[in-house]
């Protein structure tokens, strides 16, 4: 699964530089980073959010997490919440998980974290599970032109990037219900016969 053409068309008639990134299949910003061993900040969540009757998207680092009570005041809404996955199914046409941070690609507005402003590039949804895109912050906010607040928290977690050692297989004896011992002492058990 590649980019979204929706997207790749998008950015290319806004000639913004970018790369597409390939990556195993994640379905959150966490597996994202933990994959491609970077840190949160350098991983851009999207938040599909229903402000009073409207959609918006709110743009904000991976380790941050939405302060209802300060969005709710930057955009003097009465009520917020998450939108629910058949919204952006049916209203969207994009499978949960797989937003875009664009909002002209889905005719909304955008309000993003202004801490986004803290790391020069980052990774960004590409409306795919398997694919990235990667592009310097200050493009994405030139291009995309977000309302600007502090509407998250951070979230303090740490990704520990660990290696897995397999485990050595036992090996059984033809006939034997144990593990065979070591070649060496397997040799002397022969010569004792």
């Amino acid at each position: 699964m590649a980019i979204a053409k929706s997207l790749e068309k998008y950015l290319n008639n806004a000639k913004v530089k970018y790369s597409v990134i390939p990556h195993k299949t994640v379905f959150t910003v966490y597996d994202l980073a933990q994959t491609l061993k970077l840190k949160l900040d350098q991983v851009v969540k999207t938040l599909l959010v229903k402000v009073d009757q409207k959609y918006m998207l709110v743009v904000m680092p991976a380790h941050f997490r939405l302060d209802f009570g300060k969005l709710k005041k930057l955009l003097k809404a009465k009520k917020i919440d998450i939108a629910k996955e058949k919204d952006m199914q049916t209203k969207f046409n994009t499978k949960p998980g797989a937003m875009t941070p664009f909002g002209s690609l889905h005719k909304v507005e955008v309000v993003a974290d202004k801490s986004l402003g803290k790391v020069k590039e980052a990774l960004f949804s590409a409306g795919s599970f398997t694919d990235s895109v990667r592009m310097k912050l200050k493009d994405y906010l030139k291009l995309v032109e977000p309302t600007l607040g502090d509407i998250g928290k951070k979230f303090p977690i740490k990704l520990q990037w660990q290696t897995v050692k397999a485990k050595p297989k036992k090996v059984h004896r033809k006939g034997k219900g144990k593990p065979a011992q070591n070649k060496g002492r397997r040799a002397k058990n022969q010569k004792q016969r």
